[in-house]
């Protein structure tokens, strides 16, 4: 379930387009604004990923079908469908 919940939130991603904007929520108040963090463009590889970035702090195991994987940095998190960046997501952590 979890699976199909997370491969549904990317395939919305995928389909709004690029976008450079962090979502904050403060008091309940949902807030976007411009994003200043250098992430991976979409349909990079792991390897140019990989060489641009670095190692990731945390790779998560692949789950489902189409096989997803993601990775942490600091800062950001890429979402890959096989070896190609489908989403990478500023985090505040």
């Amino acid at each position: 379930m979890k699976t199909r919940i997370l491969i549904a939130l990317l395939c919305g991603f995928a389909a709004s387009g690029t976008c450079l904007a962090e979502t904050l929520v403060v008091d309940d108040q949902l807030t976007l604004r411009d994003s200043t963090v250098d992430r991976p463009k979409r349909g990079s590889t792991m390897t140019e990923v990989e060489k641009h970035f670095g190692a990731p702090a945390e790779k998560h195991p692949t789950v489902g079908q189409p096989p997803i994987t993601r990775w942490d940095y600091a800062g950001f998190s890429v979402f890959f469908e096989h070896d190609r960046v489908i989403h990478a997501v500023a985090t505040s952590g």
